[in-house]
């Protein structure tokens, strides 16, 4: 990894910073949710609640993966 520096608005601050861009991250499917969490700096299961707690999900499917999933239930 590699760092970077960010101009964020005044009133958020880094940790916030640092969430949003894991989240950002995470959901265009660029980091895993482990290693989005740790950019957050939190546990693997607070990052999964904070997601829960916005309405973004943790586990992606496509159609045809729960079809599959489903036929081979």
């Amino acid at each position: 990894m590699r760092a970077v520096t960010l101009k964020v608005p005044v009133g958020v601050s880094d940790d916030e910073a640092r969430l949003l861009v894991a989240i950002g991250l995470f959901v265009a499917s660029r980091v895993s949710l482990g290693k989005a969490a740790e950019l957050a700096g939190y546990s693997q299961r607070a990052f999964m609640e904070i997601l829960a707690h916005r309405g973004i999900p943790v586990v992606r499917y496509e159609p045809n993966e729960v079809d599959e999933d489903l036929a081979n239930a």
